[in-house]
């Protein structure tokens, strides 16, 4: 996999709501591909302008409506290996394309995924990706998450939808099976960053980055709560741990789920279902943006995986077996 430097401009607006950030720390949030320290290199390096004015102290803090700038050199991965992995393409045009991604497919390439990805598939799809960072993938969905994301086919498209992604106007909804009856829909309001001890988990920490996420209750099943999810910041497996930390993970996480728990009543298909299930039961299921040559607002919606719809079914069956319909008098 070669190599070749490239200059980058990265800019953003700082918002209001970040009056008295110290600038490395609204970058972390600004521009979230990037990890702190590197931010606070480029800082050092004099890469970053604020209002045109090059800052080379990270504990510099902001005053709110600054024009951030950041130029910098980098070696970017050019030759990811295009591979015949099929798409199930909702919609494309010359801007945009709409992927309902399976479960159990890696959005980007990394170490111990090198290829076999929905980067590695896209490239195969439309070579011309190679031109647009990370082959134009916008947003991720976690590799077992399932469902509908939006991938940007020009540079003009991928930075209007990552300035959209920044000013929260991209809309997502999930679909989800938390663990536990849960009685009211409701938002958490809680920061999130890498566990303190185990470093590949996420956690609600104290000096995360700010998430927001909203829920409402949708049906009560046996021992599970069926969940309209919307995200307002997109952290990583944000909806997994937030709802963890309402200790209602979500139904066959494997990270934050904790210990199956299967309920007393649950019949012998649903038990089962639970015990095989193991992934998180989490989709995408809708996204809203402005298109972004266009202007007009569009909406894509994914339908269930069949797992998880399967799964669904037999918590459906259970409940309406415990809980039958009364007869007509």
């Amino acid at each position: 996999m070669s190599q070749t430097p490239t200059i980058r401009q990265l800019t953003a607006m700082v918002p209001d709501e970040m009056f008295g950030r110290r600038l490395d720390q609204a970058l972390a949030e600004l521009f979230d591909d990037y990890s702190r320290g590197r931010l606070q290199e480029w800082i050092r390096q004099g890469a970053v302008e604020v209002d045109d004015e090059v800052r080379t102290k990270p504990k510099e803090k902001l005053r709110g409506g600054e024009r951030i700038a950041i130029r910098v050199e980098e070696r970017e991965q050019v030759a990811f290996l295009p591979q015949p992995i099929p798409l199930d393409i909702l919609f494309e045009d010359a801007s945009i394309i709409i992927i309902n991604k399976p479960a159990g497919l890696v959005t980007h390439p990394a170490a111990g995924n090198p290829d076999g990805t929905l980067q590695n598939a896209l490239l195969h799809h439309d070579p011309d990706l190679a031109k647009v960072p990370r082959a134009g993938i916008v947003h991720r969905l976690d590799k077992d998450t399932s469902g509908v994301l939006v991938v940007a086919r020009t540079l003009a498209a991928h930075h209007a939808l990552v300035a959209a992604l920044q000013a929260r106007t991209i809309k997502r909804e999930y679909l989800a099976m938390a663990q536990g009856v849960i009685t009211a829909g409701g938002s958490v309001d809680q920061p999130i960053g890498r566990h303190p001890v185990h470093r590949t988990r996420m956690a609600v920490v104290h000096n995360g980055k700010p998430a927001i996420t909203h829920y409402r209750v949708l049906e009560r099943l046996p021992g599970h709560t069926w969940l309209q999810v919307n995200l307002e910041t997109g952290r990583t497996h944000q909806i997994r741990v937030h709802m963890a930390w309402l200790r209602h993970p979500l139904a066959g996480d494997p990270v934050y789920g904790g210990r199956l728990r299967i309920p007393a009543e649950a019949s012998h298909g649903f038990a089962e279902g639970l015990r095989a299930f193991r992934r998180q039961a989490l989709h995408a299921h809708r996204l809203g943006l402005i298109h972004p040559r266009s202007g007009e607002a569009m909406e894509f919606s994914a339908p269930l995986a069949e797992d998880l719809q399967t799964l669904l079914e037999a918590a459906r069956a259970d409940r309406a077996r415990n809980h039958p319909p009364a007869k007509p008098g």
